[in-house]
């Protein structure tokens, strides 16, 4: 058994408030999960109404599956149009 995980630092240039912060990553969590069937949870920056860092895992028998999980993760996240990436980190244990 294996274990995925990906933290992905991600910059919300029309977010005002934390309020407007906690909407969009609540919304893109639960999208996450419901088409991934992945763990997703914000890890950092968790004060910070721009910022923030989300940490993504799943759990597979094979290296390639976790990576195909995972990268096609970030390319959804990164077409979402309210929010940037940063950058991302995908270990694979």
């Amino acid at each position: 058994m294996l274990l995925g995980v990906c933290t992905i630092n991600l910059y919300f240039p029309d977010s005002h408030s934390l309020k407007d912060k906690r909407s969009i990553i609540q919304s893109i969590k639960l999208r996450i999960r419901n088409k991934f069937n992945v763990s997703v949870s914000e890890i950092n920056n968790h004060e910070l109404w721009k910022n923030t860092t989300l940490g993504i895992s799943c759990i597979g028998n094979e290296k390639s599956y976790l990576n195909d999980v995972l990268n096609e993760v970030i390319r959804f996240i990164e077409h979402q149009n309210s929010l940037q990436v940063i950058d991302f980190k995908t270990t694979i244990l």
